[in-house]
């Protein structure tokens, strides 16, 4: 456990004035809302089971061949024009990738393009998503040279994205290197943690988000739904939500058998085969306790095969991490994604 990996060019982290104490590193990018150049992604449609379909934005570097094509998925309650996604292709393209920010099912542009909604484990959307990723590294490689072998393909997971990501690997989806920013790796921890008393402004407002993404569901809703997202007897912790939607939604018989089943951290502790892994968090990150990784990061040494590079920094935040010399490329922890991939990409061309 480190507050960095050995990365030529990038200190440690610091936080940057007045951006001080975990709440103000998260609440950064909604307080002062960044200044994006001109959205010139391409829309990507993705075909899923039955009429269903993502959308995903794609946004290319302006190196001739890109590094890789890392695919971007934003956290719970976001989507793929939400400022950490945006700020991480930023930085990511300024280090010579192409990106693909994906919006999972029922978030952002593909809300009316795909009935329900998504979850920690919505391991089936992501199947196609990275299938047709890769259909993507391999266009992309082939504009630079009609021979060139495919790029890898890579992934970033912002919060409950990294998640999601991390399901995804150990169901055995391929990747070539992935990293988690500030990722749940036991959603019922991180279900108590909304529900203490200082943090009721962050769980009123995360359970706004999910209320309206689900009440837009271009199927409707059963009767049982809807009581529980309008009116009197509705949901008011993110646990109850999951419950009443998350849950049945993906055919689980209670919430506590979704949280087990969605949470990560038992088969990392098993040493469940990954791919090249980051999981990066912060100690006083106020949305999802640290107290898991820090396990995992205990455990490393006895764990088998190829174990994730876990770094933890004593400040951050919850995806925060603003730091002094930050600039339009994105902050902290969006180089160091940016640079971390950077190496493993050229450890791949080297070897």
């Amino acid at each position: 456990m480190s507050q960095h990996p050995d990365l030529p060019g990038l200190p440690p982290f610091r936080e940057r004035s007045p951006w001080i104490g975990g709440d103000l590193q998260t609440l950064r990018d909604t307080l002062r809302w960044l200044r994006f150049p001109p959205e010139r992604a391409e829309e990507v449609t993705i075909s899923l089971a039955g009429d269903d379909r993502l959308v995903a934005l794609l946004d290319r570097p302006a190196a001739r061949r890109p590094l890789g094509l890392v695919v971007v998925l934003h956290g719970l309650g976001g989507s793929s024009d939400g400022p950490g996604p945006r700020r991480l292709s930023l930085a990511l393209g300024a280090q010579g990738f192409a990106v693909l920010r994906l919006n999972l099912r029922g978030a952002g542009r593909g809300r009316r393009l795909a009935r329900g909604t998504y979850c920690a484990r919505c391991t089936d959307d992501l199947g196609p998503a990275l299938e047709r990723a890769r259909q993507l590294a391999a266009a992309l490689a082939r504009e630079s040279s009609p021979v060139a072998s495919p790029l890898p393909l890579f992934a970033a997971g912002i919060s409950l994205g990294g998640t999601v990501l991390l399901n995804g690997c150990l169901d055995g989806l391929p990747l070539d290197g992935l990293v988690c920013v500030s990722s749940p790796l036991d959603l019922s921890v991180c279900a108590d943690q909304f529900e203490r008393p200082r943090n009721r402004v962050y769980h009123r407002w995360l359970l706004d988000r999910l209320r309206e993404q689900t009440l837009a569901d271009p199927a409707g809703l059963t009767a049982s739904e809807r009581l529980a997202l309008v009116g009197p007897a509705r949901a008011r912790t993110i646990r109850g939500f999951d419950a009443a939607i998350t849950a049945p939604r993906w055919g689980f018989a209670s919430v506590a058998a979704y949280y087990a089943a969605a949470s990560p951290l038992q088969a990392l502790l098993e040493g469940r085969d990954l791919p090249p892994t980051l999981l990066l968090h912060a100690e006083d990150d106020p949305w999802v306790p640290v107290g898991p990784l820090q396990k995992l990061a205990a455990a490393t040494g006895g764990l088998r095969g190829l174990v994730p590079e876990v770094v933890i920094t004593p400040r951050g935040g919850h995806n925060g991490f603003h730091a002094p010399g930050d600039g339009p490329e994105g902050c902290w922890a969006d180089r160091l994604v940016a640079t971390w991939l950077e190496r493993l990409s050229r450890q791949r061309q080297a070897g």
